[in-house]
C-alpha cells in the first residue's frame, strides 16, 4: 500500500467534531461504519469515555481504534493506582503518540481526537495514524465528512462558546455533514467535559438542542 492509499483508507468513513469552550471541551461523532460502499452497521459507537475528565473520539480502521481505547482505559487505570490521579489530556496523547510512531511499520488505520481537562482546563488533541498530533484551541474534526464539519464550525466558533452552545453546534455540523458524506450517518453521540465532570447527551437533549 503506498502512501496516497495509506490516508485514503484512514481518514474514509465517518465524522467528529471537537470544540474548545470557556467551560469545558466538547466531542461527537455519527454513527454510521461503512466498508466501502456498505453500510455495515448503523450504530457504531465512535466516541468513548476514558475517564470522567477524558474523551476519545475514532475514525479508520475500527479493530486498531478500539484496541488503542482499550489500551489507554488500561493505562490510565494503572496511573490511577500509581498516583492516585487519571491522566490528563497531555499525557494521554502522548502516550497514544509513542504506541502509534512505534507502529510504522504497520500503521493503526486511524484518526483520534482527544479531549478533556486538565485541572479545570479544556485540552484538545488531534492526532494522525503516524502519531503525530496537534493541540487545538478552537475546534478540529477527522474523517470524510471533516472538511464540510470544519466549514460550518469555523464560520460559528466564538472563544466565549460554553459547552451548551457548543453541543448544539456540534451536532448541526455532525447533521451537515451527514447530508454531504454518504460515510457518515445515523445516529450521533454526543460528550461534554467540564469541571463537573463528563457528560453523555441522551437522545432527548440532543433533539432539545436541535430545536
Amino acid at each position: 500500500m503506498d502512501s496516497k492509499e495509506f490516508y485514503e483508507n484512514v481518514k474514509k468513513g465517518t465524522t467528529t467534531v471537537g470544540i474548545v469552550c470557556g467551560d469545558g471541551v466538547v466531542v461527537g461523532a455519527d454513527s454510521r461504519a461503512t466498508m466501502d460502499t456498505f453500510i455495515a452497521s448503523s450504530e457504531a459507537i465512535k466516541v468513548y469515555k476514558i475517564s470522567d475528565n477524558l474523551a476519545m473520539t475514532i475514525a479508520g480502521g475500527v479493530g486498531d481504534a478500539e484496541y488503542l481505547v482499550k489500551l489507554l482505559k488500561v493505562q490510565n487505570e494503572m496511573y490511577k493506582m500509581d498516583e492516585g490521579k487519571t491522566l490528563s489530556p497531555t499525557s494521554a496523547t502522548s502516550l497514544v503518540s509513542i504506541i502509534l510512531q512505534e507502529n510504522k511499520m504497520f500503521p493503526y488505520l486511524v484518526q483520534l481526537i482527544l479531549a478533556g481537562t486538565n485541572k479545570g482546563v479544556p485540552e484538545l488533541y488531534n492526532i494522525d495514524a503516524l502519531g503525530g498530533y496537534t493541540k487545538e484551541s478552537k475546534f478540529t474534526s477527522t474523517g470524510s465528512g471533516s472538511l464540510t464539519a470544519l466549514g460550518y464550525v469555523e464560520s460559528i466558533y466564538s472563544p466565549d462558546m460554553q459547552t451548551q452552545e457548543a453541543a448544539k453546534y456540534v451536532l448541526k455540523a455532525l447533521k451537515i455533514a451527514m447530508r454531504r458524506d454518504s460515510a457518515t450517518g445515523d445516529g450521533t453521540k454526543l460528550v461534554a467535559i467540564t469541571k463537573k465532570g463528563f457528560k453523555e447527551y441522551t437522545r432527548e437533549e440532543m433533539e432539545k438542542l436541535l430545536k
